[in-house]
C-alpha cells in the first residue's frame, strides 16, 4: 500500500495529518521534503505509533528536530512482518542515500580464492564477483592484498597452477612459476594426476582450517623420503612444511574456539565512526577492513551499528556469527533477517569474557587508532581545500573535485579518465573512465579527446541531475595541461551552459619541472605557487593520481586488445571454439582463407557454424 501527499507547511502538523490513513501494520516509511527528496528512511513493527512519536512538537533529539522540520510528505508501504520491513529499509537506505540515515558509504565486493572443478589438474586463482564459475570457492578475504599473499604461500606450500586453461594447453616446457618453485609443472608432466589431486585435496583442506592433519602427513613424507636416502624429495617436504607454519604465522589471529564468523566493532568519536570487520574463516584470521559510516553527532552506538549490518549483508552472504562489540537496537530481528538470507542459523553474540571477547578488544583498538587517523586526515584535508579556494579565487573550500587526464600510444587505445576528490580525500568508487570514441578524431588529438571527455560528462550530468542537487556536479574541474586544453574545455562549458563552473589547467611549466606548474583560466593571465607550497604538492597529488589512474586504465585496454583476433566477432565463437580454430590453422589469418571444406574438418565446429565463419570473412563487402 502506497500513500502519498503534499502539505503546505513542513514539520509536525503534515506528520500528524498521516495518522488518519496509515493503521497498525509493519512497514517501511519515506520522509521526504519540500522538494521530495528522501529524509529519511525508517521501519515500523506498528507504522501509525512510530509516525505519532514523530508527530509531536517537543521531546526529539536535535537531529530528529531538524527531520522533522523539513519534512514535507510522506510515504508508506506496509509489509507482512517486520522482518521484511528491517531488510527493505536498509535496501532503500543504500539506493537513496537519504540526508538523515546512518550510511556506509563503501560498498565493495570482497575476494575469495577460487579452485576450479572440470579440469584434471585444477587452477588456484583469485576470484571477485558473482560465483558463476565452477569450482570451490573459499573467502571473503578482506582485500585483495590478503588475497594475493595467501596464494602465494599456497603456490609454495601446495604447487599448483595458477595459469589459464588456454595457457596450460598451450605450454611445451615449464614457466618461470616452477622454476622459482612455485608450481609442480603439470603442463608438461612433471607430476601425475593423482599426486597433483592429493596437493590440490590439501589445499582444500588448508583453507577449511584443516592444517595439522597436512603437517603430520608432509612429516611422515620427509621422514620416509631421508630413509629411503631420496634426500632432493625430503628436502621439498622441508621446505613446504617451512611455508605451511609461516603462513600460519603470518595470519597473526587464529583463533581456537571460533570457526566461522565477522568481528564487527564500532568506535565513535565527536560525531564520527569507524566500523572495523575481521573475517575470520576456517579458524584463520582473512584480513580486516575498516569503513567511516556517514552519522550524525547525536547518532548513539546501536543504531550506527544496527544499520551498518543491515546493510553491510544486503549483498552478502553472512557468516554463521557476527561478533559485535555493542548491542544493536533489534538482535532477534536482525538474525532472524539474516538467518533467512543465509538458510541456517546466524548468531549475533557480544561477548563479556574469553576468547571472543579478545578477538574484539582487538578489532576496537584498530577501530579507534583508524578513526583518529582518519580524523588526522581529514583536518588537513579541509585546510588544503580551503588553501586550494584561495589560491583560486573559489567562492568557499570545494566538496567535489574532477581531475581529468587522457592516455594514448599515438592515438591508439585512448582512453580519458576521471578521477575525483573531496573532504575524505580521494573518492575511488567515483573515478570513470571514457572509452575514445570519437572516429572523426585526429589520432593523438589530446584537445579533441579532452572535448570528448566532458562533452559525454556534462551530457551525463544534465541528464542525471539537471537541478545540480544531488552532489554530483564538480564545484572544481581540473585538466591537464596549459592554455589549449583550457581553451578547448570552455567551448565545451559554454555550449552546455555550465560556464559557472571553476575551471583551472595545470600544465608542467618550465622544463616540465614538478614544481614549476602553471595554472591556466579563462580570461586570467597564467600563474604559479610557491615551490614549497602545500596546495601545490595537493594539486601535483590529484595530477598524479588522474595520470596514474589514465595509465592503467589505457595499460588494461592495450593488453584486452593484444589478445583479440577477428574470430571474436564471428557469432558462434567462443573461447573454445576459438581455441579450435587456432590450433587447426595455426592464425586468424588463415581461418579467414580457410574453404568451407576445411572449416568443417574442424573438430566442434558445425556445418552451420562452418557457414557462418565462411560468410564472415568472405561475404563481407
Amino acid at each position: 500500500m502506497t500513500n502519498e501527499s503534499t502539505a503546505p507547511r513542513p514539520g509536525h502538523e503534515v506528520i500528524q495529518g498521516y495518522l488518519k490513513t496509515i493503521d497498525t501494520s509493519p512497514g517501511v516509511y519515506r520522509m521526504l521534503d519540500a522538494e521530495s527528496r528522501v529524509l529519511y528512511v525508517g521501519k515500523a513493527r506498528n507504522l501509525r505509533a512510530r509516525v505519532g512519536s514523530y508527530a509531536r512538537p517537543t521531546g526529539h533529539s536535535p537531529r530528529i528536530a531538524r527531520m522533522i522540520a523539513n519534512t514535507a510528505s510522506m510515504m508508506f508501504l506496509t509489509t507482512r512482518t517486520e522482518t521484511e520491513a528491517l531488510l527493505l529499509e536498509q535496501n532503500l537506505i543504500k539506493q537513496l542515500k537519504p540526508k538523515f540515515n546512518v550510511l556506509l558509504r563503501d560498498d565493495k565486493s570482497f575476494p575469495n580464492i577460487l579452485v576450479t572443478t572440470g579440469h584434471d589438474y585444477p587452477q588456484i586463482k583469485k576470484h571477485r564477483g558473482a560465483k558463476k564459475e565452477k569450482g570451490a570457492y573459499y573467502g571473503p578475504f578482506a582485500s585483495a592484498g590478503a588475497v594475493n599473499r595467501t596464494l602465494n604461500q599456497l603456490q609454495r606450500v601446495f604447487l599448483l597452477r595458477d595459469c589459464s586453461d588456454s595457457m596450460f594447453d598451450s605450454r611445451t616446457r615449464p614457466c618461470l612459476q616452477h622454476q622459482i618453485k612455485r608450481c609442480s609443472a603439470p603442463c608438461v608432466g612433471k607430476i601425475g594426476s593423482e599426486d597433483y589431486r592429493q596437493s590440490v585435496r590439501d589445499a582444500e583442506r588448508f583453507l577449511s582450517g584443516k592444517t595439522t592433519d597436512i603437517q603430520a602427513r608432509l612429516a611422515s613424507e620427509m621422514a620416509e623420503a631421508s630413509e629411503a636416502m631420496e634426500f632432493e624429495r625430503a628436502a621439498a617436504l622441508r621446505d613446504r612444511i617451512k611455508a605451511l607454519t609461516q603462513v600460519q604465522t603470518a595470519q597473526g589471529i587464529n583463533p581456537k574456539g571460533v570457526s566461522e564468523a565477522d568481528i564487527i566493532a564500532l568506535h565513535m568519536d565527536s560525531g564520527q565512526a569507524c566500523v572495523q570487520v575481521f573475517f575470520i574463516r576456517a579458524n584463520q584470521n582473512w584480513g580486516n577492513r575498516d569503513y567511516y559510516p556517514r552519522v550524525g553527532a547525536d547518532v548513539d552506538a546501536a543504531e550506527v551499528l544496527e544499520a551498518f549490518i543491515g546493510q553491510f549483508y544486503d549483498s552478502r552472504e553472512p557468516p554463521r556469527q557476527l561478533i559485535l562489540s555493542n548491542e544493536i537496537e533489534n538482535p532477534d530481528l536482525m538474525a532472524e533477517a539474516l538467518s533467512g538470507k543465509l538458510g541456517r542459523k546466524v548468531e549475533l553474540l557480544v561477548p563479556k569474557r574469553g576468547e571472543k571477547a579478545e578477538l574484539v578488544d582487538g578489532a576496537l583498538r584498530n577501530a579507534r587508532e583508524s578513526l583518529a587517523r582518519k580524523m588526522a586526515e581529514t583536518a588537513t584535508q579541509g585546510k588544503l581545500l580551503d588553501g586550494l579556494a584561495a589560491a583560486f579565487d573559489l567562492p568557499g573550500p570545494p566538496q567535489r573535485i574532477e581531475v581529468y587526464d587522457n592516455s594514448h600510444i599515438q592515438g591508439a587505445h585512448a582512453v580519458g579518465a576521471m578521477i575525483v576528490a573531496g573532504p575524505d580525500g580521494m573518492m575511488k568508487n567515483q573515478y570513470r573512465k571514457f572509452n575514445i570514441r570519437g572516429d572523426e578524431l585526429t589520432p593523438g588529438d589530446d584537445f579533441g579527446m579532452m572535448k570528448e571527455v566532458l562533452r559525454r560528462r556534462f551530457k551525463r550530468l544534465i541528464k542525471e541531475d539537471p537541478e545540480r542537487k544531488e552532489g554530483h556536479w564538480p564545484e572544481l574541474l581540473l585538466i591537464d595541461g596549459g592554455a589549449g586544453q583550457v581553451s578547448a574545455v570552455a567551448s565545451i562549458m559554454r555550449e552546455y551552459g555550465v560556464e559557472d563552473i571553476p575551471m583551472v589547467g595545470v600544465a608542467k611549466g618550465v622544463d616540465r619541472d614538478a614544481g614549476k606548474e602553471e595554472f591556466h583560466r579563462v580570461g586570467k593571465r597564467p600563474m604559479a605557487l610557491r615551490h614549497n607550497d602545500p596546495v601545490l604538492y595537493f594539486v601535483q597529488r590529484l595530477r598524479d593520481e588522474a595520470h596514474r589512474f589514465a595509465i592503467g586504465t589505457h595499460r588494461a585496454k592495450r593488453a584486452k586488445s593484444v589478445g583479440a583476433t577477428p574470430l571474436d566477432d564471428v557469432p558462434g565463437v567462443g573461447a573454445a571454439r576459438k581455441r579450435a580454430l587456432l590450433a587447426h590453422f595455426g592464425s586468424a589469418k588463415a581461418v579467414s582463407r580457410a574453404n568451407l571444406s576445411d572449416l568443417k574438418a574442424v573438430e566442434g565446429v558445425s556445418d552451420a557454424l562452418a557457414e557462418t565463419i565462411y560468410a564472415f570473412f568472405h561475404d563481407r563487402g
